[in-house]
């Protein structure tokens, strides 16, 4: 009985999506094509035919979802991943008490007896398409593009309500941050994607990680700062843009080390130019810098202004989702929140290193383009696909990603 609560508590944790609620500014308009008469199976079918997709099709029946995917008056994009997806996914959320090893029925069992209906539905309409997007209508352009699922967490508020999912094609075929390992597979009412496990939807905002990360307090402090003075209910407030679920950005979240590091030199140059010896300053720099307390201190709010901390922290914000999975090759420029400010602004520059056949990025950097500050460090996951609060990259949030870094980019 304990080892059954512990898995229901993990699943519920990790997957539970009943309370999200989300708005989309800019909803796409869905216009589905008319249905071609086929001798294809339904969706449905095409699960049940593929044994390879046994256990999704276990999460389809277990969510009462047959109806929405077997309705031959509309059309559906599927993105289902293979037992083996799932199999891995229920062992990392069950602890390892549920062995990859283990037979099918075992997996069924516990899709049957530890998920609740309505999460299964949540997770099967995340993963689906109100319409039939093939390999070549999705994008091979960096941002992603944006496609309303089927999920309304929230109906009672509005019909249009949806989450978002991010398909593309840029550095291979992704859906968000998890592998497409095979597009195309037509059914009659549709198209089915395999993943390579599931795209859960987030739970949390991007200020539900910062406020609670411990290793994220100079980077709470500095937001904090930057809001002197402005309502949080304010659209102005960046503590309301990584609260909300209007915006859907992106940030490269410096982590305390780097914050040290940087105020220690900035602080210490300041105190040099007022004449101090540079040794007592570089000492007095490493006290006032050791410390979140730096940016509340008011000793230095001459130096560490609202309007300066905010400017430093937009630029480290981009005003779309920027997966690592996704980003060029080559390093390329893509402007920041900063760009709102001043539009000329050249941004920073993104580049990630990918290590063929693994289809995961294995470095990434973000540096500002003039080079005032040593390029950053994408601290990449420990292992692909760490779901948040334990990654440091990728880490998926209602208005957006979370990307830890190892220096703090300074704008000119």
């Amino acid at each position: 009985m304990q080892t059954i609560k512990k898995i229901s508590s993990i699943i519920a944790f990790f997957i539970s999506v009943i309370s999200i609620s989300s708005c989309n500014k800019e909803l796409e308009q869905v216009n589905e094509a008319a249905i071609v008469p086929s001798n294809l199976p339904k969706l449905d079918q095409s699960l049940r035919n593929n044994a390879d997709f046994s256990l999704y099709y276990a999460l389809v029946v277990r969510g009462n979802q047959l109806s929405l995917i077997n309705d031959s008056t509309r059309s559906f994009t599927m993105f289902v991943p293979g037992n083996a997806g799932i199999k891995a996914l229920i062992n990392a959320l069950s602890g390892g008490l549920v062995p990859t090893n283990a037979p099918n029925a075992v997996f069924e069992a516990f899709i049957n007896n530890q998920v609740p209906v309505e999460q299964a539905a949540a997770i099967v309409q995340y993963n689906t398409i109100p319409q039939v997007i093939r390999s070549s209508s999705i994008p091979n352009t960096y941002f992603n593009f944006s496609y309303p699922s089927t999920l309304n967490p929230l109906p009672s508020v509005s019909p249009l309500l949806r989450l978002n999912i991010f398909p593309s094609k840029i550095n291979g075929a992704w859906l968000n941050n998890v592998p497409i390992f095979a597009l195309d597979r037509e059914a009659s009412n549709g198209v089915i994607h395999q993943t390579a496990t599931l795209a859960v939807p987030a739970q949390r905002t991007l200020w539900d990680r910062i406020i609670a990360d411990t290793t994220l307090k100079f980077l709470k402090a500095a937001v904090e700062r930057a809001d002197s003075g402005v309502a949080p209910i304010n659209s102005s407030s960046l503590v309301w843009v990584l609260s909300n679920f209007g915006p859907d950005i992106t940030v490269f979240a410096p982590v305390d080390t780097a914050f040290q590091n940087t105020l220690k030199l900035v602080i210490a140059q300041a105190l040099i130019s007022q004449g101090l010896p540079p040794q007592t300053a570089l000492q007095l720099a490493t006290n006032l810098s050791s410390t979140p307390n730096v940016f509340s201190n008011p000793l230095l709010y001459g130096a560490l202004t609202a309007q300066t901390v905010k400017g430093i922290l937009v630029y480290h914000i981009l005003g779309k989702r920027a997966y690592t999975n996704n980003m060029p090759t080559t390093a390329t420029a893509f402007p920041t929140l900063l760009n709102t400010v001043i539009a000329s602004h050249p941004g920073v520059k993104l580049s990630a290193t990918i290590n063929p056949p693994n289809p995961f990025v294995v470095s990434a950097t973000v540096k500002d383009v003039y080079n005032n500050s040593p390029a950053a460090n994408i601290i990449i996951n420990a292992s692909p696909l760490t779901p948040e609060p334990f990654g440091t990259s990728d880490q998926e949030y209602i208005n957006g990603v979370l990307h830890k870094i190892d220096a703090v980019l300074l704008p000119q």
